[in-house]
C-alpha cells in the first residue's frame, strides 16, 4: 500500500511538472523561427524584390514581392511555423511562372524580421502584409489569400475580415489547440494554450470561395481537423483530398495544377459576379 501511495505521488509530481513545462515553454513547441535572411536573388528567385514592412506595433518584417502579369491575381502567402522564405522558393517560382503576383512575408522572428512570434503578433503581421498589398494598388478582389499549416490560421482570420478573391488553405487545422490535443491528449492543453488560432470560429465569417487541400498521411495535422474546418466553411468550397499526401501538399506535381485551375476558376467567377452587379447598376 505504501509503495502504491508513493507511486501515485511520484506520478502526480511528474505529471504536474510536465503540465507546468508545457505551460511555460509552449511557444517553443509551437514556433520554430528560422533566422536565415537571403534576398530573393540570392535564394534563386528571379523577378522578385525584397521589401521591409512596418507593423502597427513597431516590428519590421522582411517580405518578397513580385508583380503579376496583366489580369492575374496577387497571391498573398503565409508560411507555416518553421523554416524561412527561402524554403518556399520552388513553390514561389511555380506560382510566378503561372503569372500570379506574389507577396510573402517572414513573420516576426523569422528570416530577418524583428520581434518574436505570438498569435497576436502573427495576426498583426498578416494585417501589415494585406495593408502593403493595398498600398501597392492591389484591390481586395484581386488578392488570393494562401496559408500553409500554421499560416492557414493567419490567412483565414484575414479572409474573415478583409476583402479577397479566394482563400486557399494547405494542410490547415480547425484550431491550433485541436492539434495540441491530438498530440498531447493527456494534458489540459485547452486550458494551458495561449495561442489557439481558432480558425473554426473565423471561417464562419469567410464569404469567398475556399479551397482546403490536405493529405491523408499528414503526420503533423490530422486530416480530420482539416475536414472539421471545411465542414464549418460557407459555400462555395472545395476539399482536395490527396491520397498518400504528407504535410503540405499543394506544391506536389500532381496537385499544383489543380490548385491553380481552382484559383483561376474562383478568380473568373468573382470577376463575372462583379461585372454582373456593375451591369445591373445601383
Amino acid at each position: 500500500m505504501i509503495l502504491l501511495k508513493w507511486s501515485l505521488v511520484s506520478f502526480a509530481a511528474i505529471y504536474l511538472t510536465a503540465v507546468a513545462g508545457l505551460g511555460v515553454f509552449q511557444r517553443r513547441l509551437q514556433y520554430f523561427p528560422d533566422s536565415r535572411l537571403l534576398s530573393p536573388r540570392d535564394a534563386g528567385l528571379t523577378g522578385a524584390e525584397e521589401l521591409r514592412l512596418a507593423t502597427n506595433d513597431g516590428e519590421t518584417l522582411v517580405a518578397w514581392h513580385a508583380p503579376p502579369t496583366d489580369g492575374r491575381p496577387l497571391i498573398l502567402y503565409f508560411h507555416g511555423n518553421g523554416g524561412a522564405l527561402v524554403d518556399r522558393v520552388p513553390r514561389f517560382r511555380a506560382l510566378m511562372a503561372r503569372g500570379y503576383g506574389l507577396l510573402a512575408i517572414a513573420y516576426r522572428g523569422y528570416g530577418g524580421s524583428t520581434g518574436a512570434p505570438t498569435q497576436d503578433g502573427l495576426m498583426r503581421d498578416g494585417e501589415a502584409a494585406y495593408r502593403e498589398a493595398r498600398v501597392r494598388g492591389y484591390e481586395g478582389r484581386r488578392i488570393v489569400l494562401v496559408g500553409e499549416s500554421l499560416g492557414s490560421g493567419v490567412a483565414t482570420a484575414l479572409a474573415a475580415t478583409h476583402e479577397a478573391a479566394a482563400l486557399v488553405l494547405d494542410s490547415p487545422f480547425s484550431s491550433a489547440v485541436d492539434v495540441a490535443e491530438a498530440r498531447f491528449g493527456l494534458f489540459p492543453v485547452r486550458w494551458l494554450m495561449v495561442d489557439q488560432f481558432r480558425s473554426d470560429l473565423a471561417i464562419r465569417d469567410v464569404r469567398v470561395p475556399v479551397l482546403v487541400a490536405h493529405g491523408d498521411q499528414d503526420g503533423v495535422i490530422p486530416i480530420n481537423l482539416a475536414q472539421r474546418l471545411f465542414d464549418l466553411a460557407n459555400q462555395p468550397k472545395t476539399f482536395l483530398h490527396v491520397p498518400g499526401g504528407a504535410h503540405l501538399v499543394i506544391g506536389l506535381a500532381d496537385v499544383f495544377p489543380r490548385v491553380c485551375e481552382w484559383i483561376d476558376g474562383a478568380f473568373r467567377a468573382e470577376a463575372a459576379t462583379r461585372a454582373g452587379l456593375k451591369a445591373r447598376g445601383p
